[in-house]
């Protein structure tokens, strides 16, 4: 099947159109500041490659037809005719407790979509719009929607429940629902097959590590914690966002030093992670710079609590699940600084884990193996694809509706 994928953000919206059938991306690109004065349009296919182009895009109806007609142009396009689109599948950011697998949509989606914009006001009401837009594109296409919240609805409540008074979970759903889960069923999967290996037979870590970041365990193919939270400031130091922290330090910092409420959510959120630690970047390639070619201290400083982080949710969630078969490493950090890898599984022998250093130096864009002949629990960098798993989940869902 050929199956476009939609990521809608509040001013953007991302695509891909992939052949299923062989997992081969046909084309993909992106539209920018929708809404504004200037927008922007890269789009790129095998024979083809156009550089940001600026253009008025006024709405995402008007971003999803760019892309449409993008796709058919007859000069540098891929298809002759809609119709060789069998199907849409959408990142979705929140289904609540509503949905734990990919789902069609239909007004019902619609409606928790809405639901959950308290949970997600930043990204669930794009998503609607991005639903909204190919509707009436292409209003007899089946879409489907792949929530980032699905895949961790499998945990037990003594991971989920936060410690509030109970009605703060039964009347309002305050707790915990994680995020990046498409990335983190993919490269569990992977690994799963890379290790010759069925998913239900393995324990396994999965650490996607990239700006945002989070890290999930999963048991028998079932995510049963995961880092981040109610919202995806929770769990890792990330590029901007604080992680994990003493909650009652944002009280002292509205009632006695006076930030108010937005202030205080701007600097957690914008402010403070690798950026706010370092006082340098929250870009990773300019921290191991500062690291390995000038021995900046305060880049230091910053690294070594963002790995010690990462190492100490491992090490907790191996006490959770009584094992470890996997460890993954994902993400645009995560697939890239072999520097950071070497930190986390270093002195981590206790618990059978010994990275190989010369294997963790090497690069390959796809796939990784960096154990020692002698660990016990493989070690792997995997690049994710959410888009692939996207479309893959389309073409399932489009099979059962044929």
């Amino acid at each position: 099947m050929k199956i476009l994928t939609i990521n809608c953000g509040s001013s953007s919206i991302k695509f891909s159109f992939i052949n299923t059938t062989e997992e081969i991306v046909l084309a993909e690109g992106i539209v920018e500041r929708i809404g504004e004065d200037i927008g922007l349009f890269t789009y790129k296919s095998e024979k083809y490659t156009k550089k940001k182009r600026e253009l008025l895009v006024e709405n995402h109806e008007k971003g999803v037809q760019l892309i449409l007609d993008t796709l058919m142009d007859p000069t540098h396009g891929i298809i002759s005719d809609e119709k060789e689109i069998d199907g849409v599948g959408h990142r979705l950011v929140h289904g609540g407790e509503f949905y734990s697998d990919s789902v069609v949509i239909d007004r019902r989606v619609m409606d928790v979509l809405e639901k959950c914009t308290e949970f997600a006001p930043l990204h669930n009401p794009a998503n609607i719009k991005g639903v909204e837009a190919v509707s009436k594109q292409l209003p007899n296409l089946i879409q489907c929607g792949v929530f980032d919240t699905a895949f961790h609805q499998t945990m037990p409540k003594h991971a989920f429940l936060y410690p509030l008074p109970l009605d703060f979970y039964t009347e309002k759903k305050i707790r915990r629902y994680g995020f990046h889960g498409t990335s983190h069923r993919y490269v569990a999967m992977k690994a799963a097959e890379h290790m010759g290996k069925g998913l239900e037979e393995l324990k396994i870590i999965t650490c996607h590590i990239g700006n945002g970041a989070s890290i999930t365990a999963i048991n028998k193919g079932k995510s049963v914690d995961t880092s981040m939270g109610f919202t995806p400031l929770e769990g890792l130091m990330m590029g901007t966002r604080t992680g994990d922290l003493d909650p009652a330090i944002l009280v002292i910092m509205m009632k006695q030093y006076g930030y108010s409420v937005d202030e205080v959510n701007n600097i957690i959120n914008k402010r403070s992670g690798m950026l706010g630690l370092s006082q340098i970047s929250n870009d990773m390639r300019e921290i191991e710079e500062e690291i390995t070619d000038k021995n900046n201290q305060s880049a230091i400083d910053a690294f070594e609590v963002y790995c010690y982080k990462i190492k100490k949710y491992i090490g907790s969630y191996i006490a959770a699940m009584n094992g470890l078969d996997i460890l993954v490493f994902t993400g645009g950090v995560g697939e890239n600084m072999a520097l950071l890898r070497e930190k986390v599984c270093s002195n981590m022998e206790f618990l059978n884990i010994e990275i190989d250093l010369e294997k963790n130096k090497q690069h390959d864009p796809e796939f990784m193996s960096m154990e020692t002949e002698g660990s016990q629990v493989a070690i792997y960098k995997i690049a994710t694809d959410e888009e692939l798993m996207i479309a893959l989940d389309t073409e399932k869902l489009l099979s059962k509706e044929k």
